[in-house]
């Protein structure tokens, strides 16, 4: 296990400890080194790792001094010696394997000690030949102790969660532009068990759930189709279904769906918050850069396995979890080869109460039956000619259940090697399968429309209690309302691979060429099969004085538990879906460095495939009164309210299955089908060095990128095969400053033109409306659309104060200055549609709507200069209680602060914020985390006369322990969700009113395990 070892103020300068069989033998002994010229705290560390030694610098001393670059096989300490030439900087060996770098003319301090310090062999004359260490449990050098700090305090050893705040906090400090990390402390060790739940801890990041796990980031504000994804340096699709009562939809657009794979695959997240030229395209809110494993990461054998059983609350089940990697490096660690396998199970129900939204006969357009209900209250005046028509209530007020069985698979492969010096070749291979089996329950009872009962529908009103403000019914009672009670089956498969050939050459010591080339498919499969039992006429009674959320409910003397009450079935669902996404990628670049400079060209080749299907099966009517059964769950609902949720009879798809109602057959539905291609063609320029200022160092960043779009939409349009080609071209430059004011304060500033590219909704032509009376046409994507276009500015100071804290405050403006609205157009038809139109049976000359001649209005998604504006700030604190003594100097805190607005806030929380707690030795680890975002924006004007829907923002809740019985074995526990947060979706009604629409929970989820490696 790495350990980073800081002493005094020396304790916050860059150190690396390998794990070494023989200390004295690897000093001794060559060495293949393949270490670039670079700033000196990224090339000591490097000369660390390959080096298997110990190496530990001041920050002070390298954090503006260049290193030269070192190749090929030699000793450690000729390889030091090459890479500190002409610094001013020396390595002086302070025991077996390990060193110390300090200015040549500063010998080591706190007198004779029983270790005597030999000069390197190939030392300069100057060099003293031989110095007094100090012992692994003396103090640290008084170079690198920060002004003010006592010296003399204990050995502290950096481990566990602390070094991986620690690792990520490097990277973001030496990035020129804004960068946010995370980074695995080991092998197979992500610090939560799902990917976006661990980007959401960085500043700016908010993540949406879906059956208690996070699915979608939004970054900065933006919806998830503004992020940019990419997996071992190319761009890649994800989806997946749905795994709530959320819509359950295919994902067919851009964003990306972290779920799909399991943590322990990735050791590294990078979050690119501002641009580069050499960043590739299309992500106006960022790019998420995701790294797997690979073996030359780890030098020589490796062996890690993990296994643990998580319980729920909700569910009272326990499911597997395991991990396995091994890891390998031979021939003078010229080849490596990695594998790593990933497997889990997961069950989770959602519980809870739902109104379906809410509504009035008002705005519904309709009535309530006129019975004189008893009122308790006054109901507002809406402009209905009876006031108690302006009373908002439930649509379907209903018990809820959403059942997942889910399983989680994951396979990496990666081979490297480096057959001559300076360059190297890895193949890198990718597998992930997200299976989901979900039945859903809901017991609806009919109060969508109003009015006479009959025919399954409308209501006898026979008392109502009105809010205090006359606008909603709290309670309402009535006869004859029917039951809607809905089962579904839905199955779904998530299959992703990826291939990746990538290599760097080396050319000379100021040339070096690197190329890759990958390919990435994801396949996302659903079929349901979905039944509505419809009931006698009964009595029906909902009250929410007790709860806004939940209702109390009651059925007098009907019982909903019993088939003999169900008259009638209907099948409204029986239907498969597909979205296939196929992405490959090509790109190279040369990099010329001279100096403290360094020029960088390149060009990418990418080609996106979105493919949609759908099929259609039987829809049959049926007595269910054979096909149903008890409600599944005894303990339904317990985890949501005191007693928990009333049970309802469900059908029996096992019975429905073996009873032949449905053939097995599905025809596809062809006119629903569509395909989307992107090619992309790119290139760039980009120069990055840096200026001394004084006492200062400017670290400069700048370059162009050029790309051309082409886009291909294909659907089959009244039986014609029909496809629009249409492209665009861009140049965004870039532009980042880091300013080293002082060693430990960092001011950025960047401004860049930054691109999304329209949604594929927008994109794709399948299902046009073409009305040749009117002339119009409707539901028709819009191909020719161009990119949202944005002017980016960031400006932020960092201070990295003691030993390993961080204060970063920064504000950002993006400026949208071309996106997408929608609009009324008068056009001529485009000529690729003309033959599906004249083929369409519909049509007829007489109407004079030749397309060829005539002008049609469309209503469609079109390019518009007005775009949205987004302003933000965000402030980070780590604070690791390193000045506190004893064990106190084991706790830590890591938080960050989010605040946003913007003119379109839809998906975005004005603040959201991340705090969390450690208390880490290396050998014992605690920590607790919360995470909340404000309620957000999901539709306006909302759906049934809401003027919003909006989303609440849960406060998550999340813990994790470890403890090491051994070096190499150990246990832990996690918790996710441990206060059993709830998920709340409602409506504004007129716009002040709070009127729920979905009330859940699913659930605190443990895990119990160990760890195991070798």
């Amino acid at each position: 296990m790495n350990i980073f070892t800081l002493r005094g103020a020396l304790f916050a300068s860059a150190a690396i400890v390998c794990t070494l069989s023989s200390p004295v033998q690897a000093a001794a002994q060559t060495r293949q080194f393949a270490i670039d010229a670079q700033l000196a705290e990224t090339a000591i560390t490097q000369l660390g790792r390959q080096g298997d030694i110990q190496i530990i610098a001041a920050r002070r001393l390298t954090h503006a001094v260049r290193a030269n670059a070192v190749r090929g096989e030699m000793s450690v300490d000729e390889a030091l010696v090459r890479l500190l030439a002409g610094t001013g900087l020396v390595a002086r060996r302070t025991g077996p394997g390990s060193y110390a770098v300090v200015a040549r003319s500063t010998p080591l301090p706190n007198g004779p000690r029983t270790m005597t310090l030999t000069s390197l062999t190939a030392a300069p004359a100057s060099t003293p030949a031989s110095q007094d260490a100090p012992t692994p449990a003396s103090r640290a050098e008084p170079e690198a102790t920060t002004p003010g700090e006592p010296a003399g305090e204990s050995e502290i050893l950096v481990t566990g969660f602390r070094a991986t705040l620690a690792k990520a906090q490097d990277l973001k400090r030496r990035a020129v532009n804004l960068t946010e990390s995370i980074m695995a402390e080991d092998m197979a060790k992500m610090p939560d068990l799902n990917l976006s739940e661990s980007i959401q801890r960085l500043p700016g990041v908010a993540i949406s759930r879906e059956g208690g796990e996070g699915r979608n980031i939004t970054l900065r504000g933006f919806s998830p189709d503004f992020t940019r994804t990419t997996l071992n340096g190319m761009e890649v699709p994800a989806s997946s279904d749905g795994l709530d009562s959320g819509g359950f939809t295919i994902n067919a657009g851009r964003a990306f769906d972290f779920h799909v794979f399991a943590s322990e695959l990735f050791n590294r997240i990078d979050v690119q918050k501002t641009q580069r030229a050499s960043i590739e395209e299309g992500g106006i809110a960022g790019t998420v850069d995701l790294y797997s494993a690979k073996p030359f990461d780890f030098k020589g054998f490796h062996v890690v396995g993990s296994a643990q059983g998580g319980y729920n609350t909700i569910t009272r089940k326990v499911d597997p979890r395991a991990t396995v990697m091994v890891s390998d490096t031979f021939a003078d660690d010229r080849i490596g080869v990695l594998l790593s396998a990933a497997y889990s199970k997961r069950t989770v129900y959602q519980e809870g109460f739902s109104s379906v939204r809410w509504t009035s006969p008002f705005v519904n357009g309709d009535s309530w039956a006129d019975t004189d209900p008893s009122v308790t209250g006054t109901p507002e005046n809406c402009g209905a000619a009876d006031r108690l028509d302006c009373l908002w209530a439930p649509r379907l007020p209903r018990a809820d259940f959403f059942g997942n069985d889910q399983k989680r698979f994951g396979l990496t492969g990666s081979i490297q090697a480096k057959p001559i010096d300076g360059l190297t070749i890895s193949v890198d291979a990718l597998y992930s399968q997200l299976d989901n089996d979900r039945y859903s329950y809901n017991s609806m009872e009919w109060l969508l429309t109003h009015g006479t009962p009959g025919n399954f529908v409308g209501q006898t009103p026979l008392s109502f209690t009105v809010a205090p403000d006359g606008k909603q019914l709290v309670a309402a009672a009535f006869d004859d309302v029917t039951s809607w009670y809905e089962s579904r089956h839905q199955t779904s498969t998530s299959k992703f691979r990826q291939f990746v050939l990538s290599g760097d050459y080396e050319v000379t010591d100021a040339i070096k060429v690197d190329a890759m080339v990958g390919k990435a498919r994801d396949t996302a499969d659903r079929s349901e099969l979905r039944f509505y039992a419809r009931s006698i006429p009964h009595y029906y009674s909902y009250d929410y004085s007790g709860s806004k959320d939940v209702a109390a409910v009651d059925y007098g003397d009907y019982d909903p538990n019993d088939p003999g009450n169900f008259i009638n079935a209907t099948t409204p669902a029986n239907r498969r879906n597909n979205v296939v996404k196929d992405n490959f990628t090509t790109k190279a670049n040369v990099t010329f460095t001279k100096d403290r400079f360094t020029a960088q060209a390149g060009f990418a080749y990418n080609r996106r495939l979105v493919r949609y299907s759908e099929a259609q099966g039987d829809l049959p009517s049926f007595d269910p009164s054979d096909y149903m059964t008890s409600f599944p769950v005894s303990h339904f609902g317990s985890g949501v309210v005191s007693g928990g949720l009333p049970t309802f009879a469900v059908i029996d798809f096992d019975a429905i299955g073996a009873s032949g109602l449905i053939s097995p057959g599905y025809t596809t539905n062809v006119a629903a089908g569509w395909e989307v291609v992107e090619k992309t063609t790119g290139g760039f320029g980009e120069v990055t060095g840096e200026v001394d200022i004084g006492a200062m160092t400017l670290r400069l960043d700048g370059g162009v990128r050029w790309v051309r779009t082409d886009v291909e939409s294909r659907a089959v349009i009244a039986g014609s095969p029909v496809e629009v080609k249409r492209h665009y071209d861009n140049f965004l430059p870039s532009f980042n400053a880091a300013l080293n004011v002082t060693p430990d304060l960092v001011a950025r500033f960047a401004y860049a033109r930054s691109m999304t590219r329209p949604g594929l909704a927008s994109l794709n032509i399948a299902a046009p409306v073409f009305e040749y009376t009117t002339r119009t046409v409707s539901n028709l994507g819009n191909p020719a659309l161009k990119p949202y276009l944005s002017n980016d500015f960031d400006l932020g100071f960092e201070w990295y104060f003691s030993k390993g804290g961080l204060f970063a405050v920064g504000v950002f403006k993006k400026n949208i200055i071309s996106s997408l609205t929608t609009s009324v157009v008068q056009q001529s038809v485009p000529q690729e549609y003309w033959a599906a139109i004249y083929a369409d049976p519909r049509y007829d000359a007489s109407y004079q709507a030749d397309p060829a001649t005539a002008q049609y209005t469309f209503y469609s998604t079109v390019n518009s200069p007005n775009g949205n504006s987004v302003k933000g700030l965000e402030a980070t604190l780590n604070v690791p209680f390193t000045f506190l003594p004893g064990l106190f100097s084991y706790f830590g805190i890591a938080s960050n602060y989010t605040h946003v607005t913007a003119r379109d806030s839809t998906g975005l929380s004005p603040n959201s914020y991340n705090f969390t707690a450690y208390y880490d030795t290396g050998n014992l680890g605690l920590r607790l985390s919360v995470n909340k975002r404000d309620d957000y924006l999901l539709s306006e004007p909302g759906g049934n006369g809401h003027v919003q829907e909006r989303k609440y923002g849960p406060t998550q809740v999340d813990l994790s322990a470890y403890y090491n019985l051994t070096k190499q074995l150990s246990i832990n526990v996690q918790g996710i969700n441990i206060t059993n947060e709830k998920e709340r979706i409602y409506g504004t009604g007129d716009g002040s009113q709070y009127l729920v629409r979905e009330f859940s929970k699913t659930g605190a989820q443990w895990f119990v395990g160990a760890r195991y490696q070798f």
